[in-house]
């Protein structure tokens, strides 16, 4: 029966092959004048859902996407069942994209997640719960769309005061829900150019589904 060593175990893993993986992340902002916040990655297993369609999301996903504030989701890397996170260092602008690079060490750590406000709204985000990696070979990569979702946390009142990009420059995170309270596909903005007149946006701030594109390619 053949048997590793525990030097040539040690080895393997220096050399990152095989039971270190490598990722390259790209996600394109696809809107015409929505800046998104700092982009959120969270690598992890099986057992761990960033959100579920219908449901209330957490108080780390609503500040995520009333305000852009990541931080809270990046403190998920303490968790058993997330091995890292990552997250982008400056807001995204519309037409632009940013790339990643991820290190996996545990070969349990199948599953990519990724969430970032469009923060010319209350509480739009553009997000993906549980990417499967594990079908990836060394080489191959996947394109995939991000939907634009509406966290149900705040209302979608546009207002001077509760949008929290420079449309607006108004308030971000606010503790008390307002709106359905469950995570869905966001219907769009209104604007005061569509007769809003509360509104503080423009024709410009319209989204349309998918926001983002995301390519993850496995390096090694």
């Amino acid at each position: 029966m053949f048997r590793l060593s525990l030097v040539g175990l040690t080895a393997l893993v220096l050399a990152g092959c095989p039971l270190q993986k490598e990722y390259t992340v790209t996600v394109e902002n696809l809107t015409d004048a929505q800046p998104m916040s700092p982009v959120t990655l969270v690598a992890h297993r099986k057992h761990f859902e960033l959100f579920e369609v219908g449901q209330p999301v957490s108080v780390a996903l609503e500040k995520l996407a009333e305000s852009g504030d990541n931080s809270d989701v990046m403190a998920y890397s303490k968790r058993r069942s997330v091995e890292d996170t990552t997250s982008g260092t400056a807001p995204l602008a519309p037409g632009a994209s940013e790339t990643f690079t991820l290190q996996l060490n545990n070969p349990k750590t199948r599953y990519l997640s990724v969430a970032s406000m469009l923060v010319n709204t209350n509480d739009a985000l553009v997000a993906k719960s549980g990417i499967n990696l594990r079908k990836l070979k060394p080489g191959q990569s996947i394109t995939l769309t991000l939907p634009v979702w509406d966290a149900g946390t705040e209302a979608n009142s546009e207002s001077q005061g509760s949008v929290p990009g420079p449309a607006a420059n108004g308030e971000g995170f606010n503790a008390d829900r307002d709106d359905a309270d469950r995570i869905r596909i966001h219907p769009g903005v209104l604007s005061k150019d569509d007769g809003l007149s509360s509104s503080a946006l423009s024709y410009r701030h319209r989204f349309l589904n998918p926001g983002a594109k995301i390519t993850i390619k496995r390096v090694w």
